[in-house]
C-alpha cells in the first residue's frame, strides 16, 4: 500500500513564507520593472508587493517558534492569504481599464496558488484540530 505524503505545519509555514518572498520580490521588483507590458500601476505593484513581506516575517516566525497551537496559527494565516486574494482582485479591478492580458494572468495565476496554499492550510487546521481532540 502505497503512503500519502503529507506536509507537517512546519513545512507549510516554509512554504508560504517563501512564496510570500518570491510574491514581493516578483511584485515589487519584477513586475515593476515591466510595468509597461503587465500595465499594473507602479503604486499598485508597490501596495500588493509590501504585505507578503509581513506574511514572510509571520510564517518564519511561526516556523521557528510556534510548537503549540498551531491550528490557530495556520488558521490565521489562510484567513490572511484569503484577504489578500481578494485585495489583490479588488486592485486588479480597480486599475481593470489599464492591466494587460498579462497583469491579468499574473493577478489570477497568484491567487490560484494561493488558494491552493490555503486549502493545504485549513486541511492542515482541521487534521490538527482532530488529533488534539483525539489526544485529550
Amino acid at each position: 500500500m502505497e503512503t500519502k505524503k503529507r506536509f507537517n505545519p512546519q513545512q507549510l509555514f516554509l512554504i508560504d513564507g517563501f512564496g510570500a518572498l518570491l510574491s514581493a520580490f516578483l511584485l515589487g521588483i519584477v513586475l515593476v520593472q515591466m510595468e509597461d507590458f503587465f500595465g499594473i500601476p507602479e503604486e499598485a505593484l508597490y501596495a500588493l508587493a509590501i504585505l507578503p513581506c509581513f506574511f514572510a516575517l509571520y510564517d518564519f516566525y511561526c516556523y521557528r517558534y510556534v510548537r503549540k497551537n498551531q491550528t490557530l496559527f495556520l488558521t490565521i494565516i489562510a484567513l490572511i492569504n484569503l484577504v489578500y486574494c481578494v485585495f489583490s482582485l479588488g486592485m486588479a479591478f480597480y486599475h481593470s481599464a489599464v492591466i494587460s492580458f498579462y497583469g491579468w494572468g499574473y493577478v489570477i495565476g497568484e491567487v490560484m496558488l494561493i488558494l491552493m496554499l490555503v486549502i493545504l492550510e485549513f486541511k492542515m487546521a482541521k487534521r490538527l484540530r482532530h488529533e488534539n481532540k483525539n489526544s485529550d
